[in-house]
């Protein structure tokens, strides 16, 4: 990443704020989607809707997850829209929930260029108004990646036409409002005066966020409005963790001031890459793509993998708390595969939807699934302590084999893998071994 500039604030977070905060949106933000699909041909929506709704028992409540996580279906402008409650972020959770879903739709279900993705990043049970300087940083890390990011969620199907149309995501407005010189409820209220984008139809808006009388966040409730439409689960889940990544690292920009988008002739090629990708000049309501060639792809490619390097830090913080502590976050390895090859360039080399799902499910390993009953055991002995006061490693090592009747090679082994997922570490104080996380 090139040094990166900041508009100095008066209000940025002391470290441990920045602490607090990341903690505590970690524990209460919700990333909710909206995925929407056009019918198959011929079927009529009022034949179809009645049949999905039953099928997929919407809950109709955010604080009730239902039997399939979705508030509610309903009719949209392009077909249809499941609207998905957000839950708490564990991948392999957030994918099974989002394959049970998909499944359940017929397989001739159509995904049209009028249709869309979108991602709300709203807090839930949050009794405190967020510090502004955090929003103004996901606004920023959003301008500033903003080519990058409508490459990555693209889900078009040619070359000419990698992503939808502008008009239902336009950046128009975003790339014009700046937090160096505005403040955010000053950015909302020119999103809300706007002749040119309506108001819920910007690039990442803001139309659901409320503010303090101090400028703080009142609710934490924003929309991104510009991935395009996918049916790939493992694809819908990793961009759920991009967005919830974003917002975290925005907590720790905030120690420093607001990022700042580039010096000038960055940001205009960044408004230029935009306008490449993100227009209304394409046929049957996509946008016109065909100025982006090899050399282009590149260059969004090599952004999008700026973006992730710089996320890094928070997907390895999240691998930490999901136990997944020797290898990348699932999320990051699909996204990295996105970076380089979206849904839209699979797409466009004739790949249907389960092929993009085999595809990005390539590198995602099975969590625990591979433990078996002697794993669990030996789990079990380090979770609740059961061979403890050993003098060193090697007694506790020995012990624990006798225990299991393996081999001190067969355990090696066993522990070895474990501690891929739970980060083992040897207790000096107690004389056991034992979990970091």
């Amino acid at each position: 990443m090139t040094k990166a500039i900041f508009f100095r604030r008066g209000d940025c977070l002391e470290p441990a704020q920045a602490q607090y905060w990341k903690d505590l949106l970690y524990r209460t933000v919700k990333v909710g989607t909206e995925i929407e699909f056009a019918l198959p041909k011929g079927v009529r929506k009022g034949d179809f809707l009645p049949g999905l709704v039953t099928a997929l028992s919407p809950s109709k409540d955010l604080e009730r997850l239902g039997r399939h996580g979705v508030l509610d279906v309903i009719s949209e402008h392009c077909g249809i829209e499941i609207q998905v409650i957000g839950r708490q972020p564990f991948f392999p959770a957030l994918r099974s929930q989002l394959l049970g879903i998909l499944t359940l739709l017929p397989h001739d279900v159509r995904v049209r260029s009028t249709c869309g993705l979108h991602f709300h990043v709203l807090t839930v049970g949050l009794n405190e108004p967020v510090p502004e300087i955090i929003l103004a940083n996901v606004w920023n890390l959003t301008r500033k990646y903003a080519p990058e990011l409508r490459f990555l969620t693209s889900g078009g199907q040619s070359y000419t036409g990698l992503c939808r149309r502008r008009s239902h995501c336009s950046h128009l407005e975003m790339i014009r409002w700046s937090p160096g010189s505005h403040s955010m409820q000053e950015i909302k209220t020119y999103l809300q005066r706007s002749n040119v984008v309506p108001e819920h139809q910007n690039f990442l808006n803001l139309e659901h966020i409320c503010f303090e009388h101090d400028g703080s966040v009142g609710n934490l409730h924003y929309e991104n409005r510009f991935p395009d439409a996918d049916l790939s689960p493992t694809s819908i889940a990793a961009k759920v963790f991009l967005f919830l990544a974003i917002l975290l690292q925005a907590v720790d920009l905030s120690q420093y001031g607001v990022i700042h988008v580039g010096c000038i002739q960055e940001w205009r090629r960044k408004v230029e890459l935009l306008g490449m990708l993100s227009n209304n000049d394409g046929k049957l309501a996509t946008s016109d793509t065909s100025r982006i060639g090899p050399q282009v792809l590149e260059e969004l490619r090599a952004g999008s993998r700026e973006l992730l390097d710089l996320l890094g830090p928070v997907f390895r913080r999240l691998a930490r708390v999901s136990g997944e502590t020797r290898e990348p976050h699932p999320a990051l390895s699909v996204l990295q595969v996105l970076a380089h090859t979206p849904i839209s360039l699979l797409r466009a080399e004739d790949f249907d939807w389960p092929g993009c799902e085999r595809t990005l499910g390539l590198g995602i390993t099975n969590g625990f699934g591979f433990l078996d009953n002697v794993d669990r055991r030996l789990m079990q002995l380090i979770d609740l302590g059961e061979l403890t006061r050993k003098g060193d490693l090697r007694s506790w090592n020995l012990e624990a084999a006798r225990e299991l009747l393996l081999t001190p090679e067969e355990l090696e082994t066993r522990l070895s893998r474990l501690e891929r997922w739970r980060d083992l570490i040897w207790d000096a104080e107690r004389g056991t071994m034992a979990f970091r996380v």
